[in-house]
Parts: structure tokens; C-alpha cells; sequence
């Protein structure tokens, strides 16, 4: 009964997305108030119609209800509770449900949060989202029915997927999703601008939250996933430039621009056509992921859906909503003012070069991730596009980038003084230059760049430090006063400068395991040693283990340094018994911001013998490996106290001569 409450839940909730679509519409085009309401209340029954459903499904997953098809697919009885729930997600059917859920969310956050919003402006957002929602749903309802039934009903389940049984996909998915769905929101308001004509920095005032807010989620996202990869699928590395790994960056790359766009928008309100057309792309480009994870163009171990109906339906959704989108444009972008002037040595400049290197390293990602798919398709072709390609053409992109941003909040609105900006600047870029140096002259067998790749790093991070300092006006007013004034900044500025801050350890981080990572692999008996990073790893033992839906052998480690124990660690193969699928779990130790990673291969078994008699192991070193996920958070925390600027809610004044003339053009908001 619970099951068909939810699938009924799910067709009410289609039937009133389609209200949602189309009578804010007419409404704001009358200015019909009653009309325009329609939208608020829409958005918010769909939200809770949406929740229902999934509470639905998530309650036939929690009893191991096996007579509904997907709990049948993706789980199991004795399955830990943790990935019960998860399992929600970690199929097809279910991870849809789980974006429509969160798209319905972001409308009732616009209905519920957005009554500051000028009425028409708000019932043609809502108006959009009732379009997507509308789709995905028809999508679900017609190909994914996550509710469907199958009869007889079998007695146990397949179980989910293996490597999706981990803690870290219980978070990633809905934190990508966040961030995907997220630009929904700057999608809606940039269509809804195209259809009203008009727009001015209020508007980037109010798109720039919902920016930031989809942004912070999509970094946290893919910072999740790029750890659970590191350590679940036991490979060693960090990022592989997999096809839907890409998928998932390249909306980042481009919220990134548009998050620099919308404030130069804002402030200056210049580059109005460019933020509108950079709120499309980038959800273009997450609905293009969305194509791809689902319709088995792409074979990944983050791929879901390999039906071609499927595929075909997100197609059509893909082309409609981004064909339409850019012809709008195309037919409205003519008539929107391209705002006001400045020099190219300006604080504007210095963001419009943050979006071009952005762009072009969001188009280098997108062309060596389908360049293969057209390949294959015109001319049967297959050939692999790999990290060789990805870091010959977006490294050299970054480089600049990187040397750029330090600059950019030091430089004056509409014209700015580079030599200045480079003067006070010059302390941090020694220091610098001194750790990177430090850092490889304590380094045994360093790259000679790497030295400079990592000063690159400390120059982002002391740049982002010295922007604070110059703003409390350090050595020049006393201590006390300086302290007063640093904690005087505006949250954006601090949250800004974070940020900045949490992209140079990043770069630390990956320069780092990069240029000094090392590698052994060796067959081992018990009693056996390997070196790795100044550490000796001697193998112990090898024992089984019974899990609650699997078999695991498990080979214990001792580490020791200059003869002494540091630590024991422990790395297993896994045997899933429902699916007879295996897994290798990492072993990790981290040692300050550095970790001993080790993984286990095949058994190895003599000529002649009957048993194996040892075992293959491979052990990496990576120093200061886990910067790189640190930087990640640190610059989503520096996005999250931005959000919390109360600058962001308030909307943008008008220049009084303009009220004057012709009226508000958009109302300010509280």
C-alpha cells in the first residue's frame, strides 16, 4: 500500500508541475496576481508530493520489501542498514527520483525564500522549474518507474552493487546532486530575464545565492567522490580523468566563471549578456552529464542506466531545454544593454580573464570527453582520450589562472593599477618562492618544476592572506585597530579570500603527490618487509573474515621506521557473495598530511603447490596527498561564510536618475 501511495504521489506530483508551468506564466504576462501565486503554491505541494514518494521507496528498501523490482535489483536482507537507505540512490531509478526530489526542493526554496522577488520575475522562475520538473518526471513515470512491481516475489535480493557499498557513496551522490540540480535555479532566472527582457545588477544579486549555494555543494561533491575513488576502487589514484568524472567537473569549471560573472554584474553592472549566457551553459553542461551517466553512451563504474529508450528520452529533454534555451537568447540577447565600461587593468578585467581561462578549460574538458563518443559514432573509430591529453591542455591553462588570482581582488573597480597591485604583492610572491624552494630542497629526486609549481600554490594561498591584511590595513595602523578592521570585513570578503586560500593547498597537494608519490609492488610471504617512503611495511599475516553479506581475506601489516612500530594497518580483497563480485579494500595510514596506501593484488601460487603462498602487494607513498581534499573544503567553507553575507539578500540599488526616468526596472530586495 506504502509503495502505491508513493507511485501515486509521484503522478499528482507531474499533474502539478504542469499547473506550475504554464499558469505563472500566463499569469505574469497578464499581470494576473492570483495567477502568478498559482507558482508558490505549486512548487511547494510538488516538493512535498516528491518527499512522499522517495519516503515511499526508501521504506520498501528499509523492510526489504522484494516485491518492488528495484529493491529486488539493488538489495539485500542482511545488508547493513547505512546502505539500505543509500541503496536508494545507488541505482537508476532511484538516483532520478533522488534529482527530481531535489529540484522540486530548490523550487519551494525560491516560493518559500523569494518574496522579495519581483511577483512576475519569481512566477517565471518557477514557471522554468516547472518545465524541467515536468520532464523528468514524464521521464520517470514513463522509462525509470522506480516503484514497479515484480511477481512472484523473490525471497532475497542481488544486492547493490559492491563498490557502491561504502559510506562515501552515501554522501556523494546527493551532495553532487545539490550542486547539479542547484543550477536549475540560475538556469530559471537566466530564462526567465531572456522572457521578460530586462535585467540589472538586482538580478545578479539575487542568482548570485543560488550560485554560491549549488557551487559549495558541487565542490564538496566532487571532492567526495574523488576520495572514494582514491580509496575504494584501491588504484591509488585521485582523479582519472574518467569520462563522468569530467561530467561532473565541467559544471564547476563553468559555475566557477559564473560565480565571478554575476559579481562583476553586480557591481559594476557590466557583462550582463555574458552572466545570462553562463547561467545556461552551466546547466547545460549538468543535464549533459545527466546524459551521459544514464544513457549508456559511457561504460564507468559511475555510470547507472544502459537502455537506449532511456538515453533517447534524456536526449530529447537535453535538446529542447538547451535548444530553447539558446534560442531565446539568440532572440533576446540583441536587445539587452552590455552594461557599463572599464579598462582592461581593472578588477573587472581581471574576472573577465578568470572566465575566459575558465571557458576554454571547460571547452578543452568537454571536447576531449566527447570527442570520442563523435568519433565512434561517424566512423566507428574507438580510441581513448587520457589523462596525457587532459594534462597536456588543461595545465598549461591553470598556470596562468593561478598567477592571476592573487591579483584580481587587489585591483581597483573599472580601473586599476597592476604595478600597484604587484608592489604589494611582492612579499607574498617571495615567500613564495622561499617554500617552494624549502619544500623541494628537503626532497630527495625532486623535478626541478616542481619547485615553481609549488610556489604557484603558496603565492594563491599568501595572495588570498595579504588581500585581508591590506584591508585591516596591517603595518599601517596599530595592532588593536588592525584586528578591529579585519573583523570589521564584510563575510564575502573573508569567505573570498578562504576560498582562494583553499585552492592553493589544493594545488599543494596535487603538485606535491604528483612530483614526489612513490611506488613498490612486490609478492610477499608473511614475515616479508617492502620500503615506501622512508617506512618498512612488513606483511604479517593473511586471515579470513566473514562480513554480513560477504567473504574477505585480510592481510595485516605492521609499519615500522628505523626499526620501531609505528602502527599496524590492514588491506583486504572482498568476495560479495549475492552478486560474486570482488573488491579491494585500501589500506591507508595517514602520517600528518601524508598517507602510506597499500592494496592488495592476486595470490601467487607456485608450480606444483597446492596453495597459494603469497600474495601481491602494491604500496604507495603520497606526501601530502590529503591537501588536496582539505583545499576542497576549505574552499567550500569559504563559499558557505560568503552565503552568509547578508549583502546577498539585499538587493541592488537603483541610480536615482534612473528611478526617476523610468521606474524601478526590478523592485530592491530585503
Amino acid at each position: 500500500m506504502i509503495v502505491e501511495l508513493g507511485h501515486y504521489a509521484l503522478i499528482i506530483a507531474f499533474a502539478t508541475a504542469l499547473v506550475q508551468s504554464v499558469l505563472p506564466v500566463i499569469g505574469a504576462r497578464r499581470g494576473d496576481q492570483s495567477l502568478m501565486a498559482i507558482g508558490d503554491t505549486s512548487a511547494i505541494v510538488s516538493f512535498l508530493l516528491v518527499l512522499l514518494s522517495f519516503c515511499a521507496l526508501t521504506y520498501a528498501y528499509v523492510v526489504s520489501d522484494f516485491s518492488v523490482q528495484n529493491v529486488y535489483e539493488n538489495s539485500h536482507s542482511l545488508k547493513p542498514m547505512i546502505y539500505k537507505i543509500s541503496g536508494v540512490w545507488g541505482n537508476h531509478e532511484g538516483s532520478m527520483l533522488l534529482w527530481i526530489l531535489i529540484l522540486v526542493f530548490f523550487s519551494a526554496l525560491v516560493a518559500f525564500f523569494g518574496r522579495n522577488l519581483p511577483k512576475s520575475l519569481r512566477a517565471n522562475v518557477l514557471a522554468v522549474q516547472g518545465w524541467i520538473t515536468t520532464a523528468f518526471l514524464l521521464f520517470v513515470l514513463q522509462t525509470s518507474n522506480p516503484f514497479a512491481r515484480i511477481v512472484p516475489t523473490p525471497m532475497e535480493g542481488r544486492d547493490l552493487n559492491p563498490i557502491l557499498q561504502d559510506i562515501g557513496l552515501a554522501i556523494h551522490p546527493p551532495l553532487l546532486y545539490l550542486g547539479y540540480v542547484g543550477f536549475s535555479i540560475c538556469f530559471s532566472f537566466a530564462v526567465a530575464a531572456l522572457i521578460e527582457g530586462r535585467i540589472d545588477a538586482a538580478w545578479a544579486r539575487w542568482v548570485r545565492p543560488w550560485t554560491l549555494t549549488a557551487w559549495i555543494f558541487l565542490t564538496g561533491g566532487i571532492a567526495m567522490g574523488s576520495y572514494w575513488a582514491y580509496y575504494e576502487l584501491g588504484w591509488g589514484g585521485w582523479w582519472f580523468w574518467d569520462p563522468v568524472e569530467n561530467a561532473s567537473f565541467m559544471p564547476w569549471l563553468a559555475g566557477t566563471a559564473l560565480l565571478h560573472s554575476a559579481l562583476v554584474m553586480e557591481k559594476r553592472e557590466a557583462l550582463k549578456i555574458w552572466t545570462i549566457l553562463l547561467a545556461i551553459i552551466t546547466f547545460s553542461l549538468s543535464l549533459l552529464g545527466t546524459f551521459l551517466v544514464r544513457s549508456g553512451v559511457l561504460t564507468s563504474v559511475h555510470t547507472f542506466a544502459s537502455d537506449p529508450s532511456r538515453g533517447v528520452f534524456i536526449l530529447a529533454i537535453l535538446v529542447v531545454f538547451i535548444g530553447g534555451a539558446f534560442g531565446l537568447f539568440a532572440l533576446r540577447a540583441t536587445s539587452l544593454k552590455s552594461g557599463g565600461l572599464f579598462q582592461p587593468i581593472s578588477r573587472e578585467g581581471g574576472l573577465v580573464l578568470n572566465n575566459l581561462f575558465l571557458t576554454t578549460a571547460t571547452a578543452t574538458v568537454l571536447i576531449g570527453t566527447l570527442y570520442p563518443l563523435l568519433l565512434e559514432t561517424v566512423t566507428g573509430e574507438k580510441i581513448s582520450v587520457g589523462p596525457p591529453f587532459f594534462n597536456l591542455t588543461f595545465g598549461p591553462l591553470m598556470i596562468p589562472l593561478l598567477l592571476a588570482v592573487p591579483f584580481g581582488p587587489l585591483l581597483a573597480w573599472k580601473r586599476g593599477d597592476l604595478l600597484g597591485a604587484a608592489q604589494r604583492l611582492y612579499v607574498a610572491a617571495g615567500l613564495a618562492l622561499l617554500a617552494g624552494l624549502i619544500v623541494v630542497y628537503f626532497t630527495t629526486g625532486a623535478p626541478v618544476l616542481a619547485a615553481l609549481a609549488l610556489a604557484i600554490g603558496f603565492f594563491v594561498m599568501f595572495g588570498a592572506v595579504t588581500d585581508l591584511a591590506l584591508r585591516a590595513g596591517v603595518g599601517k595602523v596599530s595592532a588593536g585597530i588592525a584586528m578591529r578592521r579585519l573583523a570589521g570585513l564584510p563575510r564575502s570578503a573573508f569567505g573570498g579570500a578562504m576560498a582562494h586560500f583553499g585552492l592553493g593547498v589544493m594545488v599543494i597537494g596535487i603538485v606535491a603527490v604528483t612530483a614526489f608519490e612513490t611506488e613498490a609492488v612486490a609478492e610477499m610471504a608473511p614475515g616479508e618487509t617492502i620500503d615506501a617512503g622512508g617506512y618498512t611495511l612488513r606483511f604479517d599475516s593473511m586471515d579470513p573474515n566473514q562480513g554480513p553479506n560477504y567473504v574477505e581475506d585480510v592481510g595485516h601489516f605492521t609499519v615500522l621506521r628505523n626499526g620501531a612500530e609505528v602502527s599496524r594497518m590492514d588491506s583486504a580483497k572482498r568476495v560479495y557473495t549475492a552478486r560474486q563480485t570482488p573488491t579491494t579494500e585500501a589500506g591507508i595510514l595517514t602520517r600528518g598530511f601524508s598517507q602510506l596506501y597499500v592494496s592488495l593484488g592476486d595470490f601467487v601460487t607456485p608450480e606444483g603447490a597446492e596453495a597459494p603462498t603469497a600474495i601481491v602487494v602494491r604500496v604507495w607513498w603520497k606526501p601530502q596527498v590529503t591537501l588536496i581534499w582539505i583545499g576542497s573544503v576549505i574552499m567550500a567553507f569559504g563559499g558557505l561564510i560568503s552565503l552568509s553575507d547578508r549583502r546577498l539578500r539585499v538587493g541592488a540599488p537603483k541610480p536615482h536618475r534612473q528611478r526617476k526616468a523610468a521606474g524601478p526596472v526590478m523592485e530592491p530586495a530585503e
